[in-house]
């Protein structure tokens, strides 16, 4: 692997807004959560120097990016293949995972639990950023006796080299499904979700049964490093996102050097329910002129019509430019719940419609041209 510019050194890497993930996701590797800097004592030196750069007539943002420090990745082969991995291990035969850590990464007033979960899978089930796992949860079928569980598929939430940086593990980000009886208001487990409730409720050590990995749609383009990724999530969407925002700003991958701009919409209920703040809001203080963050938060923020502030209406915020960034090639994501589209849809409409333009035409174009990426679930 190249090695790290003279100015980076040894870093330590936060990884979400759990006090708990902070402290035993990577043990292993030494890496501390406690201080929110990867590199404090020289970040604020190189931090002062960038400022005098700034003041400087022509800048390059290259001088930014070579600044910080990045973690250095293992095996580069992995950066070999021409076409992603696809199916490895089907339903038939899944490859049986380990389970290394299950932690909460949400507040006590997110409604609902949200977990990040890391698997082992010793480097035999590679993956691209963007790809999904499916997950075969324990027990028999109950539609199906006799048979196993429909396999359940996860976007996952690192990158190729995991959590660990070491290509063997995979990360997922989990709401547990409950379901509440709406008379009594109780929660009723035989109703509750098999998989998602199999995973939070794992401990370090136990078995996973693992399919894929799946998906092309969700790949991040990665042939122009100056291009413009205009990301969309609600919720646990935000897991393929977490992959290529650490692919670009965290980790030093030779065959990739992002240059570009990647813009972050998140949709939650509050802020205890934000997924790996600390990671975004790092790279937002590290890369200003590569990362922008805008989050929708539908019980703490109002939109401008006075209603609850949802991920459509942040987008039309700022739709002029959205559109104008679409016009000149950037790439569209969205990932969440399917109910988050049809909102979406018809904001994206309805400000296509104010610009004179017609939005099935342009939508076509936009699918035309690969930009248009779009994974719900």
């Amino acid at each position: 692997m190249a090695q790290l510019a003279a100015s980076q050194v040894a870093v330590t890497v936060p990884v979400g807004s759990d006090l708990s993930t902070r402290r035993s996701v990577f043990k292993t590797h030494s890496i501390s959560f406690h201080d929110k800097s990867w590199a404090p004592s020289l970040s604020l030196d190189l931090k002062t120097k960038n400022a005098r750069l700034r003041n400087r007539p022509i800048i390059c943002q290259s001088v930014q990016q070579t600044s910080v420090p990045k973690v250095n990745v293992s095996p580069l082969y992995l950066e070999n293949a021409k076409e992603p991995p696809l199916n490895i291990h089907k339903p038939k035969e899944p490859y049986t995972a380990t389970i290394v850590s299950v932690e909460r990464i949400v507040g006590p007033k997110a409604p609902g639990e949200t977990c990040h979960i890391v698997i082992d899978h010793g480097g035999n089930v590679p993956y691209w950023e963007g790809q999904s796992y499916g997950i075969i949860p324990p027990g028999e079928n109950p539609k199906k006796p006799g048979s196993p569980h429909n396999v359940r598929l996860y976007s996952i939430a690192s990158t190729r080299y995991g959590d660990t940086f070491d290509g063997k593990t995979a990360s997922f980000c989990v709401r547990r499904a409950v379901y509440y009886d709406p008379e009594t208001g109780k929660e009723d487990p035989s109703k509750n979700g098999v998989c998602s409730n199999f995973l939070c409720n794992s401990k370090p050590g136990d078995r996973v049964r693992v399919t894929g990995p799946s998906g092309k749609i969700m790949l991040l383009p990665e042939d122009n490093p100056n291009a413009t990724h205009i990301m969309i999530a609600t919720g646990t969407g935000i897991a393929p996102y977490r992959g290529y925002l650490r692919r670009m700003f965290m980790e030093s991958v030779p065959t990739f050097k992002f240059n570009g701009l990647a813009w972050l919409f998140l949709g939650v209920a509050n802020s205890d329910s934000l997924l790996y703040d600390d990671e975004f809001k790092k790279y937002l203080k590290d890369y200003p002129n590569n990362f922008r963050y805008d989050l929708a938060l539908s019980r703490e923020q109002k939109s401008k019509s006075g209603g609850k502030m949802y991920v459509q209406d942040k987008i039309e915020e700022y739709s002029d430019e959205i559109f104008k960034l679409l016009d000149t090639g950037a790439h569209i994501y969205f990932c969440g719940l399917k109910g988050m589209m049809p909102g979406i849809q018809e904001t994206l409409k309805r400000v296509a419609d104010q610009r004179g333009e017609n939005w099935e035409e342009k939508l076509s174009q936009l699918k035309k041209n690969k930009q248009w990426h779009v994974e719900v679930y």
